[in-house]
């Protein structure tokens, strides 16, 4: 299950890592009737919690790995 934990949390890291605009669109733009760009402090913040998400990912599956 740590396995599988792991590997999601990488993939939604870089799907926000590498398209940020992506995300908005699948996550935040239902959300308004006007259609709307992401701000680029959007944009930022996303491309941060990415990388904070793959690092955590990957150092989650390390950790499992040389835990056994």
């Amino acid at each position: 299950m740590t396995v599988i934990l792991g590997i999601f949390v990488i993939a939604v890291g870089l799907f926000m890592l590498l398209k940020p605009d992506d995300f908005y669109e699948f996550t935040e733009s239902w959300k308004s009737n006007i259609d709307a760009e992401p701000s680029d402090s959007y944009l930022k913040y996303t491309r941060i919690i990415g990388g904070v998400l793959l690092a955590v990912g990957v150092v989650g599956l390390v950790g499992f790995f040389f835990q056994h």
